[in-house]
């Protein structure tokens, strides 16, 4: 699959992403205005129903002083007759309408309110609720409560109004039947009410959220893997490519060999014979080292290489080892020290893997050096192991570079260094073998200044 085809579909993906967050943002946005609405409705009919309570008693007030005539807005010659009877007795005018209103009047309308809301509407939540009077300016009754002084008259609470109440939108008007104008408001408020209003989305809202936040990771993990898989098909072919180039010298060189021995004038003389065997012998020898390497890997992979352990002395291994790097190093005229600085140098480990983890750091910082060769061999004590140490001034490692280079087949970039040969799996198994010692192995580089790796492996290794 290609780049762009890759790009494509991630755009299509978030696209498609976007819009089911817009959609599923413009249903609960929806659903919550036809929650307010239906609020709302709910509320004025409790306003309505509570107005006309407080009609219903102020007419049994008039009754009771022998006024027989009721509040009707249909019958206006009736309202007249009763808003003058009224004014006349002057038990009510436009000054006083909502002072008439007696203690237990509110009493019964508290009542009314709270049980119309929970039994009948459904709401059960927290309010205030206010007659608010147009002539003082101020709220006469709020929760119950008498909150002006009348005359000689003291208030019976000091309740501050608050500017939720007073800017409430639950507002009805009062007595505008009997009044020349409107004297006042029946108001609802509740504090509560966005809570309310969200308390039956909220489930809703979080599951979209956890939902779209799934679909969004597997989307995301799904492109992660793409690339993941994109990435090591390149380094699979990249492996494939060294592999063949790495085959076909030694294959050459053994087939050249070969057609020379049958020449009529090397048969003839068995010390060219012997020096063209022994070619490819070196030749056939060398494609079965790469081939153990891939095997190596794939022993590890699957987690079958098996660990022989003994009890070896790290100095003596690694000096060895060195020595017989050394030749290869020389040739191109540079030099290879070795400081066996440990004094603790028995351990037990796996001989025949420890010296291929050396030969390997050897044959990277030969191979990653441009200039001449000036390699560094040491072994230091640590308080739990043994360190193992491979200094070199090569090419270095970036920083990106030094997250990878224990990967499988990765290799580092070498600019127009192109003789670089291998296949990728050198520091792979150095770090697979040091694990299944129970040790650990770190690289610290910088480019242009050459790179240090450590190998620490501990005097008592848990193998794995």
């Amino acid at each position: 699959m290609s780049k762009k085809v890759i790009i494509s579909i991630i755009i299509l993906m978030s696209a498609a992403l976007i819009g089911l967050s817009v959609i599923q943002f413009l249903w609960i946005r929806k659903s919550l205005a036809l929650k307010e609405k239906t609020f709302d409705d709910r509320i004025f009919i409790t306003l309505n129903m509570a107005k006309e309570k407080l009609l219903e008693n102020l007419q049994e007030d008039i009754k009771i002083l022998g006024l027989e005539k009721k509040i009707s807005t249909q019958d206006e010659r009736r309202r007249e007759q009763l808003e003058y009877e009224l004014k006349k007795n002057k038990m009510l005018s436009d000054s006083n309408l909502l002072e008439t209103i007696e203690i237990s009047h509110i009493v019964d309308l508290d009542n009314f309110i709270r049980k119309e809301l929970k039994h009948n509407q459904g709401i059960d939540l927290t309010y205030e609720y206010g007659i608010y009077s147009n002539r003082t300016k101020s709220f006469l009754i709020r929760d119950g409560h008498f909150v002006v002084e009348f005359g000689n008259s003291k208030s019976s609470s000091t309740i501050k109004t608050q500017d939720g109440l007073e800017s409430t939108p639950y507002s009805l008007p009062l007595f505008e039947d009997v009044s020349a104008t409107e004297p006042g408001y029946l108001k609802l408020y509740f504090p509560k009410r966005t809570r309310y209003l969200w308390q039956n989305l909220i489930p809703i809202v979080l599951s979209s959220i956890l939902f779209t936040a799934l679909v969004l990771f597997c989307f995301s993990y799904t492109v992660y893997i793409v690339f993941k898989q994109k990435k090591i098909s390149e380094i699979k072919n990249d492996f494939i490519n060294n592999m063949t180039h790495e085959f076909k010298t030694p294959i050459a060189t053994i087939s050249l060999a070969s057609d020379s021995i049958g020449n009529a004038s090397i048969i003839s003389s068995p010390d060219k014979i012997k020096r063209f065997l022994s070619i490819i012998k070196a030749e056939n020898k060398r494609m079965l080292d790469q081939v153990e390497k891939v095997l190596q890997m794939a022993q590890i992979d699957k987690k079958e290489i098996t660990i022989k352990p003994a009890k070896i002395d790290i100095n003596e291994l690694v000096e060895n080892v060195a020595e017989n790097s050394a030749l290869k190093v020389q040739s191109r005229g540079g030099s290879l020290e070795i400081n066996l600085l440990a004094k603790y140098a028995q351990i037990q480990a796996d001989q025949t893997h420890l010296s291929n983890i050396v030969a390997n750091l050897i044959d990277n910082a030969e191979k990653y050096t441009k200039e001449t060769p000036h390699i560094i061999v040491e072994t230091q004590d640590d308080k739990d192991g043994i360190k193992i140490i491979v200094k070199d001034n090569g090419i270095g490692m970036s920083k990106d570079s030094q997250k990878h280079i224990f990967e499988k087949f990765y290799r580092v970039h070498t600019g127009n260094l192109h003789d670089v040969k291998g296949f990728g799996l050198g520091l792979s198994y150095v770090k697979a073998i040091s694990e299944a010692h129970g040790g650990r192995v770190f690289v610290k580089s910088e480019l242009g200044k050459g790179s240090t790796f450590t190998v620490f492996i501990p005097f008592k290794p848990k193998f794995s």
